[in-house]
């Protein structure tokens, strides 16, 4: 067919030039959105969410937050079956002037899996009477799927009696506060970090010697241990230095995780070395998830190799455990996902 030689009319030249209008405008908001993007990006070495934000973005929109400002959300990870063993949790939990353990219970209600504790299970000082009147209704309907680890506020009753009171065995064998279990392929060490009450936590105490040969006889690919106070925090406690020697031995032992509490906040850290020096190829992973119904509290602080802050938000860390690498998530008490990602044992 032969083109129309006639010129175009009025109607013709309208549609052409009200199409270039249109894509021009599209180009102008696609570059400023970049513009955006980028200088939003720019001089933060970590992302620190609010609470609000907290509740109000999706999982999706948190990565992105955490990408943008230096914070991998997640690495390459080899895909895994779908039943395998999940750890959930927080520490800084039960305390009868708030409300805030039994939100925590109810998200705690919907999760499936192993149940753990990171400290600071009763405030405020770990008595029986705490645990019978804070703990127990909360977060002691999962009391027989739960691995409890002390903190300092439940040493405050002499002997770690109300604890070990209410957890019985599950608080360590032997009269130790310390243990450790396999949880499908991985090797969960729980320690106590409150070292004056302990006999220390250097090497050569029970605790340091326990720990070296149980790291020794560990056949696992993938090692996880869980504590109360943090070796590395922008939390208002900060930095804890006396916590060491278990990051010296599991480093040496290329454990992959720790999870701690005591500060009350979440924070995530990149794999890093005991010194604090960024690892990525051999490093340990931080988790402070001091989030479990104590009062909330900000960062004074930014610590190197922080990736993820989220203050003054409830929640719990959602850990799931494949044979070679692991899935976390960070779950507000509203349900939002406010922080995730993957990553491979070493």
């Amino acid at each position: 067919m032969s083109e129309d030689p006639r010129p175009p009319g009025p109607r013709t030249i309208a549609r052409s030039a009200g199409l270039g209008v249109v894509a021009f405008s599209a180009t102008l908001i696609l570059l400023f959105g970049f513009a955006s993007l980028v200088s939003r990006s720019a001089g933060s070495p970590g992302a620190t969410l609010g609470a609000t934000a907290t509740r109000q973005t999706s999982a999706a929109a948190s990565l992105a937050i955490a990408s943008a400002s230096g914070g991998p959300g997640s690495e390459s990870a080899p895909p895994s079956a779908p039943d395998d063993p999940v750890l959930v949790g927080a520490g800084d939990i039960a305390d009868c002037a708030l409300d805030s353990g039994a939100a925590t219970a109810t998200l705690l209600d919907t999760i499936a899996g192993t149940v753990f504790t990171a400290g600071d299970n009763a405030y405020p000082d770990g008595s029986v009477g705490a645990f019978r009147d804070c703990y127990a209704p909360t977060w002691g309907r999962h009391l027989e799927r739960t691995r409890p680890a002390a903190g300092n506020h439940d040493w405050e009753t002499k002997g770690l009696a109300g604890y070990r009171g209410y957890f019985g065995e599950k608080a360590g064998p032997d009269g130790a506060s310390w243990y450790s279990y396999d949880l499908g392929a991985w090797h969960v060490i729980v320690l106590d970090s409150d070292c004056t009450f302990v006999g220390g936590c250097l090497p050569g105490s029970p605790q340091g010697d326990w720990l070296e040969a149980d790291l020794k006889a560990s056949t696992a690919k993938c090692t996880m241990a869980i504590w109360h106070h943090p070796r590395f925090s922008s939390g208002e406690h900060g930095s804890d230095a006396s916590v060491w020697p278990f990051w010296d031995a599991l480093y040496r032992a290329g454990a992959d995780v720790v999870v701690n509490g005591h500060d009350h906040d979440y924070e995530r850290f990149g794999p890093q070395d005991p010194a604090g020096r960024e690892d990525k190829a051999a490093g340990i992973r931080e988790f402070v998830v001091g989030t479990g119904g104590g009062e909330l509290r900000d960062f004074p602080t930014v610590v190197a190799h922080s990736e993820v802050r989220i203050p003054r938000t409830l929640g719990l860390i959602r850990l799931v455990l494949h044979p070679t690498s692991y899935d976390w998530a960070f779950v507000a008490a509203s349900g939002a996902v406010a922080d995730s990602g993957s990553s491979p044992c070493h």
